[in-house]
């Protein structure tokens, strides 16, 4: 069977996955993440600085260059919020097709949402029945796609609010303040403020924060375990916190408005969402393979 790359150029992080479809799912053969953080020189400029440029080009080279020593047939790489915001994104464009030889992707809010709600409702592991919601909460953005597995998406929507902005804007104490944490609350709740979606039976979350979180409350994000999360991450400095649950630190620093969105969301929704076992990548990989 053969294997395919993807690698996902994110505002927080650039994320590779290798892997053989099958008749069962997915079979990873590498995953990777490294903490580019492109939509933190963003928020002022709208630019990406030339040494971040470089960067995050030799860190997709790099991983290009794992995927190619696993034997992947083919590599993917695709770029979403930061890149889209950028005004220069095709200054990185066209350094990974320099550095790495491969051309670069940049999904459209739609697509991103698209292949997410692929790659999550292909890799549940148990029947999918009615509609399923996907929240994928990024760096930059979040996108919420609805649909069903046979048929697809039927309604998606994307917001510009991710964990990294929001952390960003607000959280600067280590650990984060009681009126910071409130802060993001706010901000978040009121991003979300009279969303309407079309009838929901499941929702699943995708994305750094929710794969993060799988370790600190569960797989299923109710809101309890929600808020259980938010006080062990107030309640010590963030490498403390980070070495307890071995996560990197520069995403416990992110996690705190990762929660509070997917918070805000799941109070919307009006049920609790459960840890996905895939999103973007895999979703990117399930077509490739499936165009052969």
């Amino acid at each position: 069977m053969a294997a395919y790359g993807c690698i996902d150029i994110g505002s927080n992080t650039t994320r590779l996955l290798v892997a053989e479809p099958g008749e069962s799912g997915l079979r990873e053969l590498m995953t990777q993440r490294v903490f580019t953080r492109i939509g933190k020189g963003l928020r002022k400029t709208k630019r990406l600085a030339p040494a971040k440029v470089d960067e995050v080009a030799e860190v997709v080279a790099t991983q290009a260059r794992h995927a190619r020593e696993l034997g992947a047939k083919q590599i993917v790489v695709v770029a979403t919020a930061a890149i889209r915001e950028a005004r220069n994104g095709g200054d990185l464009v066209m350094a990974i097709e320099s550095q790495a030889g491969l051309p670069t992707k940049v999904l459209s809010d739609a697509e991103e949402a698209r292949l997410a709600f692929l790659g999550a409702s292909r890799s549940l592991g148990t029947a999918v029945n009615g509609t399923l919601a996907v929240v994928d909460v990024g760096g930059g953005s979040t996108e919420i796609a609805v649909g069903s597995l046979d048929a697809g998406v039927s309604w998606c929507e994307s917001f510009r609010i991710g964990s990294g902005y929001l952390a960003d804007s607000y959280l600067h104490s280590d650990p984060p303040s009681v009126e910071e944490l409130e802060n993001v609350r706010r901000h978040a709740a009121g991003c979300f403020d009279g969303l309407r979606t079309p009838p929901v039976d499941r929702a699943v979350a995708v994305g750094g924060s929710a794969t993060s979180l799988r370790r600190m409350a569960g797989a299923e994000l109710s809101h309890e375990p929600l808020e259980r999360a938010i006080r062990v991450l107030a309640s010590a400095p963030s490498a403390e916190i980070a070495e307890r649950f071995e996560l990197d630190p520069e995403r416990v620093h992110l996690l705190p408005a990762g929660v509070l969105i997917l918070e805000s969301v799941s109070d919307c929704l009006g049920m609790p969402l459960k840890v996905a076992g895939g999103g973007l990548r895999e979703g990117v990989i399930i077509e490739l393979a499936a165009a052969g």
